[in-house]
């Protein structure tokens, strides 16, 4: 933005000169022409260095000729004409209008560009009783680091000590406080908000997701569109044409000699500077870019992060969402539903269950913790059995908690079987190895799925479920979503089938998933999207990233893609329109050369403009 301010500051000077050139011509027409070149060939300098500097360089980089070119040879040929002020004014508007799309780029880049600041670079890392202050990327594993109250959070990491809610717009776009205490995992760049917490290291500084959102951005300010690749060599050999035909133009009187009747000289040579004014590409080269830029902004002000032009392009054709379950329908964080007990009274089955299960770290055991926060407790000693579950001795009784071998009733076995079938996930209880009970958790559907899913119908869109699930646990999710086509016990290579199969039926396949075992098939899908809350495989797989785990996003990018088409195919009929319209005018003699300047550059910046409100989010 520095830069844009000291391009302003030059423009202004430029105009100033051009303003007092004119004033003078007005009040003291006879005034030696050289004061006239002397002020309008300072504005012409002052305003048009950088873009001549620009031209030059670029001309020299990629050994082809381009715009800036252009309007240097055409304000050099006013200036031969005597047009000294149309000169100056030509290179005025082309400095006005790469100022603004300058802005317009930094103004679409800024909610990208925000997301690559996004974590602190020192940290205090506990030594003892004390604490020190070090670099974050010299951190290593298990470290503990202090974050006090309003401190950004400077690693990927777990609460070991003390409670807090954190601030995670940065991450998902969402300004509610995230409560967290000890066992919480907590985010680099994610701000602290209530109270000092101790955090132990689970990742290198260069592998936390913050670092992955960085590479992410990166990425997309670099990916261009086809359309965008098109342009780029399309300018090289437009101005080659744009130059013959001017020149074309400034032989015509040559056709004198042959009896014709035609064009004087200075008149086929001012229509031929003119064609190199309102010929040059200045609006059509700046019909894609701005536009691209600015839904990207769009989308990370949402919290939807879109690596470059290809992928939002390519989501207005998506006809075809396919779902993984675990983590993208549903929350990923199965909650208690209910529970049943056998041969003994509910007081000490719950007792029991609860106070052995909150002496474990397991996810399963602190969401059963939570769900009986008021059940009455006592001390007992436990012995945790890696993949199985818990054990504890309560009043001489041994209980078990997990997923033990067990003897079971009749009554107990069938009920396990309906209850899987049925898509619960089951904590057996056991007293001295007789079921004692079953704990019942359910991994809850995401609040708006069954809205989302509606809306893709309503767009013309096919909805697929692919699971890892048994297929009446699968089958019942599909009917109370209304999905039109489910796969059950999925691995990944057939979720990769599925997608396959979908494309060769000419699909156009979004894949949305949150898990390393997704990966696969979102690589291969037209467009994979990962929520926020999946792993880093998923989030470098992935084409877009949904960091607040919202599905209606979906929607909001498909909304955004038609969009950008919109404005693109608006922006590209209106350029070319005003390049055609002014050759043809000039051909009759209808544009001078400060008509031509002023159409031809307006041009430029209308577009720009339009390419801008893509910024404005549509409710």
């Amino acid at each position: 933005m520095k830069q844009v301010k000291k391009d302003i500051i030059m423009i202004v000077i430029s105009l100033i000169l051009i303003i007092v050139g004119i004033i003078l011509e007005n009040v003291n027409p006879d005034l030696d022409k050289w004061v006239f070149i002397t002020i309008y060939g300072l504005a012409f300098v002052i305003g048009g260095y950088k873009k001549a500097k620009e031209g030059i360089t670029d001309t020299i980089k990629d050994k082809a000729l381009n715009v800036e070119i252009l309007m240097i040879l055409a304000a050099i040929g006013a200036l031969i004409l005597g047009d000294y002020k149309e000169g100056a004014i030509l290179i005025f508007i082309f400095g006005v209008s790469g100022i603004l799309e300058e802005y317009a780029t930094l103004k679409s880049e800024k909610a990208l560009t925000e997301l690559l600041h996004l974590a602190p670079e020192k940290a205090f890392v506990v030594d003892g009783d004390d604490f020190r202050e070090v670099y974050v990327k010299d951190l290593k594993i298990d470290d503990i680091v202090v974050v006090k109250v309003g401190e950004e959070v400077p690693v990927d990491g777990v609460i070991t000590r003390g409670e807090t809610s954190i601030n995670e717009a940065m991450l998902t776009g969402e300004s509610n406080l995230v409560d967290k205490k000890v066992g919480s995992k907590v985010y680099a760049g994610t701000i602290n908000q209530v109270g000092m917490i101790l955090v132990r290291v689970i990742k290198d500084a260069s592998e936390t997701v913050v670092n992955k959102i960085v590479s992410f951005v990166e990425d997309a300010q670099e990916s261009k569109t086809p359309q965008e690749t098109f342009l780029e060599h399309f300018e090289k050999w437009y101005v080659y044409a744009v130059i013959l035909l001017a020149a074309l133009l400034m032989l015509v009187p040559l056709l004198n000699n042959f009896g014709l009747s035609v064009w004087d000289w200075k008149t086929a040579f001012n229509r031929g500077i003119i064609v190199l004014v309102v010929g040059s590409p200045c609006a059509l080269v700046a019909s894609i870019t701005p536009a691209v830029l600015a839904s990207l902004s769009n989308g990370a002000r949402q919290g939807i992060l879109i690596k470059g032009g290809p992928a939002i392009e390519t989501m207005k054709d998506i006809d075809t969402v396919v779902f993984d379950k675990t983590g993208t329908i549903t929350k990923g964080e199965p909650s208690v539903q209910g529970y049943r007990f056998y041969n003994v009274s509910e007081e000490e089955f719950l007792e029991a269950v609860v106070s052995i299960e909150r002496n474990s770290n397991h996810p399963l055991a602190r969401s059963i913790v939570e769900h009986f926060s008021d059940v009455k407790t006592v001390e007992v000693e436990t012995r945790e059995i890696p993949g199985t579950g818990i054990e504890g001795v309560i009043n001489g009784n041994t209980w078990l908690v997990g997923r033990f071998t067990m003897d079971m009733c009749k009554k107990c076995s069938l009920d396990m079987k309906t209850l899987k079938e049925d898509g619960y996930m089951l904590v057996t209880v056991a007293k001295n190895n007789f079921m004692a009970g079953l704990v019942l958790l359910k991994d809850e559907v995401r609040e708006n799925a069954k809205d989302v899913i509606d809306l893709l119908h309503e767009n013309n869109m096919k909805v697929v479920m692919l699971t890892g699930d048994n297929n009446k646990s699968a089958s019942n999710l599909a009917n109370e979503l209304g999905i039109d086509h489910f796969k059950s016990e999925c691995f990944p290579l057939d979720k990769v089938e599925e997608v396959k199969r979908l494309k060769e039926n000419k699909r156009n396949v979004l894949m949305i998933g949150d898990g390393i075992n997704d990966a696969p098939a979102l690589a291969i899908a037209d467009i994979g999207v990962a929520m926020g809350s999946g792993t880093d495989v998923s989030l470098e797989t992935a084409d877009m990233v949904f960091m607040n785990d919202n599905l209606e996003n979906i929607i909001k990018v498909k909304k955004l893609s038609k969009r950008l088409r919109n404005i693109v195919l608006q922006n590209v009929i209106f350029s070319i329109s005003v390049i055609i319209l002014l050759l043809v005018f000039n051909i009759f003699g209808l544009v001078m050369i400060t008509l031509g300047v002023i159409a031809h550059e307006g041009s430029t910046i209308l577009v720009i403009l339009n390419s801008l409100r893509l910024l404005y989010i549509k409710r």
